[in-house]
């Protein structure tokens, strides 16, 4: 694949515009394997972030791409346990900076 298909180019610029095509590129049974259950997200999360590190994304740069990320999910994909469910509900009641907030606590999370 070459490089203008992803996210983050080789000198670690991320392209969120980007972020919705990369989530759907994701194989529909890969998809579902990964939010079907809570953990399995929070490990494919968790996965990524440490990608992302290590090609020099920093803090801030990991919430926006989260933020990318459950704004996608919030609008594409049916909640599929009761962890997604609150974070969908959270997520349609926050603002636009309680959102942010929010991306960096889900990054903080699957850090752990």
């Amino acid at each position: 694949m070459s490089e203008h298909n992803h996210v983050v180019s080789k000198d670690g610029n991320l392209s969120i515009n980007r972020v919705n095509d990369a989530l759907e590129r994701i194989e529909p049974e890969q998809k579902e394997r990964i939010l079907n259950n809570f953990e399995d997200f929070k490990g494919y999360l968790s996965k990524r972030i440490q990608l992302a590190q290590k090609i020099g994304l920093g803090e801030e740069q990991l919430a926006v791409a989260a933020e990318k990320i459950a704004d996608y999910l919030a609008a594409h994909e049916e909640p599929r346990n009761s962890e997604e469910k609150l974070l969908l509900e959270l997520w349609k009641v926050g603002s636009k900076e309680e959102r942010h907030r929010l991306a960096h606590m889900l990054v903080k999370l699957a850090q752990q």
